[in-house]
C-alpha cells in the first residue's frame, strides 16, 4: 500500500513540537524536512510562512486562544501547536478560506489524537471563526500590551525600552515579525556585481543591487545558494550586515588576520577575498565547525588565503606570537537577539542571565586577542545582538583596562555610504528596521604604537 505523502501543515506541526520539545532550531529543522519530503517552491514557500509565522506570533497566538481552551496545561502540547498554527493562519493569511483551515485541522487531529481531540480542536476553531479574536486593548500596562502585540517576551520589552526608548523597541519587534529577504555577497575576486546579477537572471532568480552594502545583491526570488553560480564559487550567502564587519576590519594584501569564532566562514571568506598574498587564521571551538570554515574557503577557491584551527579563543596566546598580527576580528558568541526574524525561538528561550554569562566570555576573549595585535594594529569586535550589556559596555570596559588600545577614529572612513549615519566615534549599532538586516554591532579599536 502507498504511503500517504504528509500534507505541508502537518510537517509543520512536526516543527513546532521539534522546536519546542527539543529547543532545535527551526531554520535548520525547516531546511531539512523541506530536503526531506522533496518539496515544491510553493509548498516551501507555504510550509516556511506557517512555522515562522506561528513561532513568530506564539504569545500573541496564545493570548488569542487563551478565552477558548479551559485547561491549556492539561492540553496535549501538539493540540496548542495545531491550535496556534490554524489561527495564525485565519488571522494573518488571506489565501485560503477559514473552512478549508479548520478542515485540514480537524483532520490531522483525527489522524494524531482521538476523537474527542478532533471534537475539542473542531470546536475552538469554530468558536474563533464566530466570535473573532479579544481585543489587545484589553491589556492595561502599555509594555505588557506591547509584548503580547509584538510576540516578545515581557523582560525583553522593559529592558529594550530602558536602552533604546519605546519606539525604537516598537520598530524593532516589529520588524522582527517579517521574514527577511536572502542576500548574497559577490565574489569580486572572480566577478563583477552586475555581471553576476546578469547570469542569475538568465538562470531565473529576481536579484536587485544591495542599497547597503557595494558587494551585496537582494534575492527577492530563488534560494541562491541552490544556484549555478553558487557552486561556481562566484556567490557567498550573507546578511548585509554581517558583511559591514570586513569593511570595518578593513584588511587588505598581505595583511596577517587572526579571525576567532570564525565558523561558519562567511566573514572570514569575506576577508580572504580582500587579501593578496594574505592569510586569514580562522579559529572556531568544534572541529566539526572548523570544517564548514574549510568547505566555504575550498568552494570560493580561497584555499591559499586561510588556515583554519579548531581553537578555543580565550587560549590564542598560547598558539600565536604577540604583535603577531595587523587585524584582530572577534566575532563573539552572543545572544543572537539581533537575527530573530531568522531564528524566531531565540526570544522564547534566552534569558537576562544568558546575556550576563556571554558578556563575561565576550571580555575573556578580547582580553585574551589583544596582545596579539601589531601596534598600529587594528581589533575588531562585533556582535549581532541589540543588547548594551554585550555591545556598548563590552566595548567600554575593553578600553577602559587597556590603555595600549584607543577607540579607532577612522572607522566611517572604511564603512559604506548606507551606515555612516549610524557610526557614532568607533561603534556602529545597526538596528534591524534601519535596512530590514540583522541587528548587529561593530566596535574598532586601534593598538597605540609606542
Amino acid at each position: 500500500m502507498k504511503q500517504t505523502k504528509k500534507g505541508v501543515r502537518d510537517i509543520a506541526l512536526d516543527i513546532l513540537e521539534s522546536v519546542e520539545k527539543n529547543q532545535s532550531y527551526s531554520n535548520l529543522l525547516l531546511n531539512n524536512l523541506i530536503k526531506k519530503h522533496q518539496l515544491s517552491a510553493v509548498d516551501s514557500g507555504l510550509l516556511t510562512e506557517i512555522s515562522y509565522g506561528t513561532i513568530q506570533r506564539k504569545m500573541t497566538l496564545d493570548y488569542f486562544l487563551s478565552p477558548y481552551i479551559k485547561q491549556p496545561k492539561k492540553t496535549q502540547s501538539w493540540v496548542i501547536n495545531l491550535l496556534r498554527l490554524s489561527v495564525y493562519q485565519m488571522v494573518y493569511l488571506d489565501k485560503v478560506p477559514d473552512h478549508a483551515i479548520i478542515f485540514e485541522a480537524v483532520e490531522i487531529s483525527k489522524k494524531r489524537g482521538h476523537k474527542g481531540t478532533s471534537s475539542m480542536v473542531n470546536g475552538v476553531l469554530r468558536n474563533i471563526q464566530r466570535n473573532g479574536v479579544p481585543s489587545l486593548d484589553a491589556i492595561k500596562d502599555d509594555l505588557e500590551r506591547l509584548s503580547i502585540e509584538v510576540s516578545h517576551p515581557v523582560w525583553l520589552i522593559k529592558r529594550w525600552v530602558e536602552q533604546f526608548g519605546y519606539e525604537k523597541t516598537k520598530e524593532m519587534c516589529e520588524v522582527n515579525l517579517t521574514a527577511p529577504l536572502q542576500t548574497g555577497r559577490v565574489n569580486l575576486k572572480k566577478i563583477s556585481r552586475s555581471e553576476l546579477m546578469s547570469i542569475l537572471r538568465e538562470e531565473g532568480y529576481d536579484v536587485e543591487a544591495s542599497e547597503v552594502v557595494p558587494e551585496a545583491i537582494v534575492s527577492y526570488r530563488g534560494n541562491l545558494a541552490h544556484s549555478e553560480s553558487y557552486k561556481l564559487g562566484y556567490l557567498s550567502i550573507q546578511d548585509e550586515s554581517s558583511m559591514l564587519v570586513a569593511h570595518a576590519l578593513g584588511a587588505n594584501d598581505n595583511d596577517a588576520v587572526l579571525d576567532c569564532c570564525a565558523a561558519p566562514g562567511g566573514k572570514t571568506t569575506h576577508i580572504a577575498e580582500g587579501l593578496t598574498t594574505g592569510q586569514v587564521y580562522a579559529l572556531d571551538l568544534h572541529e566539526h565547525k572548523v570544517k564548514l570554515i574549510k568547505e566555504q574557503a575550498e568552494r570560493l577557491k580561497l584555499r591559499n588565503n586561510i588556515k583554519t584551527m579548531a581553537l578555543d579563543s580565550r587560549k590564542v596566546q598560547e598558539h600565536f606570537n604577540k604583535e603577531g598580527f595587523d587585524r584582530v576580528l572577534i566575532d563573539a558568541p552572543c545572544s543572537g537577539l539581533g537575527v530573530m526574524r531568522r531564528k524566531p525561538d531565540v526570544k522564547y528561550t534566552k534569558t537576562k542571565d544568558d546575556i550576563l554569562k556571554l558578556s563575561s566570555i565576550q571580555k575573556q576573549l578580547l582580553e585574551a586577542a589583544a596582545p596579539l595585535v601589531k601596534q598600529g594594529g587594528r581589533l575588531v569586535y562585533s556582535t549581532c545582538t541589540v543588547d548594551m550589556e554585550e555591545n556598548d559596555r563590552v566595548a567600554l570596559a575593553f578600553l577602559n583596562e587597556h590603555p595600549d588600545f584607543e577607540s579607532d577614529p577612522s572607522l566611517s572612513e572604511r564603512m559604506p555610504e548606507s551606515v555612516q549615519p549610524f557610526i557614532e566615534g568607533h561603534t556602529l549599532q545597526v538596528f534591524p528596521q534601519y535596512f530590514s538586516s540583522d541587528g548587529f554591532f561593530i566596535a574598532s579599536f586601534r593598538k597605540k604604537v609606542l
